[in-house]
């Protein structure tokens, strides 16, 4: 905001982008409440494309325009032929923190000429066949990724009215892939949300003993007639799709300030640059804080590798008597799967699993854990 004769104003305009075709609006002089009132249209090459909206407010001198707030709508969470009318928050990362800069209303409409040819795009690869026959690697990428986007600052600085190179980089997300606590935090938390639905799955087949019942009936029936199991998993999904019709979002999903952890950013941090100018003191202090979560990073990647290992101990031989026990193991469950019906296996199989000790491990996981890796090799 600028200060004019003692009260704030703006001089703000859009720019919107999608695939390689870019948009700008008119400049709204001194408003804090800019209507631009203008329309436009894109041919959407692929429905799994993002439109993207950036709000900036104007400053005379070059290269010196804020940033208000930006806006992604991704194409294929719009349904075909139906108008979305809702208002988007305008959240932007300053040295003082996160601050909401208002709302924009946006009124989007997707059409569709063909439905079947955009059912058909979803099976389609998301990059030219050229990228799978000779793939580029990640140095190449972000040679490419630098190269291009110097190439459409160049352009847009000579158009008129111009286009900043600050304002290119905000609205192609330059930056996204350097290192940020606060976006190591939300992934963290994406995460956690997506096993979520697992741990309230479980609660809810606790604590509910109906539940309990029908799920064994369910089972037993299943493990009697093996031949439905495919299709009653199938025919589960379908009926779970359907029944979340219901619940189906209204509007494409705005920025979430919770989910991005801006109440615990780093202003510091974020708006550092690279190489870093940063006094050494504070250098070092986000040099140990990732160093210690880089050990624990190491770690886990340190257990999968060890998982990885101690399965292909199994038949190696490094253990004698381990690979001597499987073995034997695998002859003995060869003839019993033989000579018990199947259905039998299953349920005794599944009774075990529910009823057994649970404050000791099993005898399966305390066999797992013995086997040998190569963990005695490493310094």
């Amino acid at each position: 905001m600028k200060i004019k004769d003692g009260r704030a104003t703006t001089y703000a305009y859009c720019v919107a982008k999608y695939g390689t075709k870019w948009f700008r609006t008119r400049t709204i002089t001194e408003s804090l409440t800019p209507k631009w009132n203008v329309q436009h249209s894109w041919e959407v090459y692929d429905p799994c494309t993002i439109l993207n909206i950036g709000v900036f407010d104007d400053f005379p001198l070059p290269g010196l325009d804020t940033q208000i707030g930006k806006v992604r709508i991704r194409v294929s969470t719009l349904e075909t032929d139906r108008v979305y009318i809702h208002s988007y928050p305008l959240l932007v990362l300053r040295p003082s923190g996160v601050k909401n800069m208002g709302e924009i209303n946006l009124a989007v409409r997707f059409t569709c000429s063909s439905l079947v040819n955009m059912m058909q795009m979803y099976s389609q690869p998301l990059l030219p066949e050229m990228h799978y026959i000779c793939p580029l690697n990640v140095r190449q990428l972000d040679s490419l990724r630098h190269h291009a986007i110097q190439i459409v600052s160049m352009r847009f600085s000579q158009a008129e009215p111009p286009l900043s190179k600050e304002v290119v980089e905000y609205v192609l997300d330059v930056g996204s892939d350097m290192w940020s606590w606060r976006r190591i935090k939300a992934n963290y938390f994406r995460i956690m949300e997506v096993f979520h639905g697992l741990n309230v799955v479980g609660i809810w087949f606790v604590k509910n003993p109906i539940n309990i019942v029908v799920i064994h009936i369910i089972f037993f029936i299943l493990a009697m007639y093996p031949d439905l199991i495919v299709s009653s998993i199938f025919l589960t999904l379908f009926v779970i799709g359907i029944w979340n019709y219901r619940r189906r979002p209204m509007y494409p999903p705005p920025m979430d300030a919770c989910l991005l952890c801006t109440d615990n950013a780093d202003p510091d941090e974020e708006f550092d640059t690279f190489p870093t100018s940063d006094l050494p003191d504070m250098t070092s202090m986000r040099y140990d804080g990732l160093r210690g979560l880089s050990g624990r990073i190491q770690v886990l990647v340190g257990d999968l590798a060890t998982l990885g290992e101690r399965v292909e101990s199994l038949l190696s031989w490094r253990d004698p008597i381990a690979t001597f026990l499987f073995v034997m193991f695998c002859l003995i469950a060869a003839m019993v799967l033989y000579a018990t019906p199947f259905y039998v296996v299953v349920i005794q199989s599944f009774i075990y699993v529910l009823y057994h000790q649970k404050i000791l491990p099993s005898v399966l996981i305390n066999f797992f854990r013995r086997l040998p890796t190569r963990t005695d090799s490493m310094l």
